[in-house]
């Protein structure tokens, strides 16, 4: 089942997706974070799927203005495919292979929860930078609270799945994290969701012997296919990772775990790093990129021109004096 958020009329609708695009609204619900919660799980959120399918529909998906299927409550995102960080590493580091502390555990960053965008929705550049980049990725959605749990646990607690375009201004990043923090506004302008949430019981069919879901990957600048990967190359399975992300705390309805960059031209940044030069170039006010995952859909959005960054003082050296 297919779940979407979206604008009509000035009203914030959630529905169910049909194959032909007719919307059938979920009566009283605005907020798919908020039926996650009330629903419990995925049982709960299929029961509530059906239940507006038996009222008249809505207008075709193709008259609405699609938003963002969810307002996460938070962003984890990893970084699981090898091939990613190697190329990565070696544009904004300049650092060969992979560091041996990257195998030992499915590591990940939170991300700006208050800058999610839609399908169609236009992307500001970052304010500073003029290197900007997407990344091709998938989201998990969590749909029931859990703490430390196991992978097998976790499978029940993730209720479905979203194209990811984790934005980001390379040279903002690059900058930043010679600090040995993780990114901050080299990330923070933008995320991009949807174009829908795919509950998990419909991928079920891609998935492989060792828990894998092979979903063919593609990434298009301006119309140009540019990455192509298979999300099966991930280092760990979505279960291992929220079992990692649940570990001494506690995911809830709402929580998006993005799978992190796939290789093989997942992002711009993992080419320059494997070409030597910045081969295709940075993304530009009027580049288009569209983000497609075999099962969940196809992301796109325009880079337009950001505003100015507000001028700060550097660091001022202190004196250290003591009381």
């Amino acid at each position: 089942m297919r779940f979407a958020a979206y604008e009509d009329r000035r009203r914030h609708r959630v529905a169910v997706v049909e194959d032909d695009g007719t919307l059938y609204p979920l009566p009283g619900i605005t907020s798919l974070t908020d039926l996650l919660a009330e629903a419990g799980g995925l049982p709960g959120l299929l029961a509530a799927g059906r239940a507006a399918l038996d009222v008249p529909p809505g207008p075709h998906v193709s008259r609405v203005r699609l938003l963002p299927p969810l307002r996460p409550t938070s962003v984890r995102d990893f970084v699981t495919f090898e091939e990613h960080v190697e190329g990565v590493r070696r544009s904004v580091d300049g650092a060969a292979g992979v560091p041996e502390q990257w195998y030992a555990a499915p590591a990940f960053y939170f991300t700006n929860p208050h800058a999610i965008h839609g399908h169609l929705d236009a992307v500001p550049m970052p304010p500073g930078s003029a290197e900007l980049d997407y990344e091709l990725e998938v989201g998990a959605v969590i749909g029931r609270e859990g703490r430390d749990l196991t992978p097998e646990q976790a499978r029940d607690h993730v209720v479905g799945y979203t194209v990811f375009n984790d934005w980001s201004a390379r040279d903002l990043q690059g900058a930043e994290m010679t600090v040995g923090l993780g990114p901050c506004k080299g990330k923070d302008t933008a995320t991009t969701l949807g174009p829908y949430l795919v509950t998990a019981d419909e991928l079920e069919p891609y998935r492989d012997t060792d828990g894998f879901l092979r979903l063919a990957l593609t990434a298009e600048v301006n119309g140009e296919k540019v990455g192509e990967d298979l999300l099966s190359n991930m280092s760990w399975t979505f279960e291992e990772m929220a079992a990692y992300a649940s570990r001494g705390t506690r995911v809830v309805p709402g929580d998006v775990l993005g799978s992190g960059t796939c290789g093989n031209g997942g992002c711009l940044a993992e080419l320059w790093g494997r070409h030597g030069e910045q081969t295709p170039p940075p993304l530009k006010p009027g580049d288009t990129v569209t983000l497609t995952v075999e099962g969940v859909g196809a992301l796109t959005n325009t880079v337009v021109p950001g505003t100015e960054p507000v001028c700060l003082p550097s660091a001022r050296r202190r004196g250290r004096e003591r009381p």
